[in-house]
């Protein structure tokens, strides 16, 4: 058997990177943006390597680190949100990119935009696990069997979380969305 400890030269044995194409690709469905994803999966072997000769033979050091970067994600998620926050205005050829779209009355777009901030407002309420679920099937429109690998539980198990999310997220947008043509949730595959 290997040693979970780095060899001679300071390198770490590549079955403990192995899992890093799959870290770097659920980092990118959380951050969407490529800088953060790096950062966030190099942050959790950060949390990891020193860690790593404490696991038991047998452990699932797959499931262990996938669980070490989404609670890092949900901890950087804490202090973003406790932080001021910055807005970026893309600028081209001196003016603002798209203020509002011509084709659409700046009442609409206004109704629009107010809709998407309740809609994330509310999934912000929802439990981590419902949160995660509307947003890797929701916004990032992965099947139930590629949630299922994702999250590293079975179908059966990502249908009845979806179902629950979205029941919950039901709840909270109905009194916002009431007598509205808007569909709450989607709650078909």
């Amino acid at each position: 058997m290997m040693s979970r400890e780095r060899d001679r030269t300071g390198h770490v044995p590549e079955m403990y990177i192995e899992n890093i194409d799959g870290l770097y690709s659920y980092a990118m469905i959380l951050t969407r943006n490529q800088a953060e994803a790096e950062d966030l999966v190099q942050e959790t072997y950060v949390r990891a390597i020193p860690a790593m000769g404490s696991l038991r033979d047998g452990s699932n050091m797959k499931g262990w680190l996938f669980t070490i970067l989404r609670n890092v994600w949900f901890n950087q998620l804490r202090k973003w949100r406790n932080a001021p926050q910055m807005t970026e205005i893309q600028v081209k050829d001196g003016d603002a990119d798209s203020f509002a779209e011509p084709s659409k009355d700046s009442h609409d777009l206004y109704v629009s935009k107010m809709e998407a901030e309740r809609v994330r407002a509310a999934i912000q309420e929802l439990p981590v696990d419902f949160r995660e679920i509307i947003l890797l099937r929701e916004y990032e429109d992965l099947s139930y069997r590629e949630i299922a690998s994702v999250l590293d539980c079975p179908v059966g198990t990502v249908m009845s979380r979806l179902g629950r999310a979205r029941a919950k997220l039901r709840i909270v947008l109905a009194p916002i969305f009431k007598g509205s043509d808007t569909p709450l949730v989607s709650g078909t595959e």
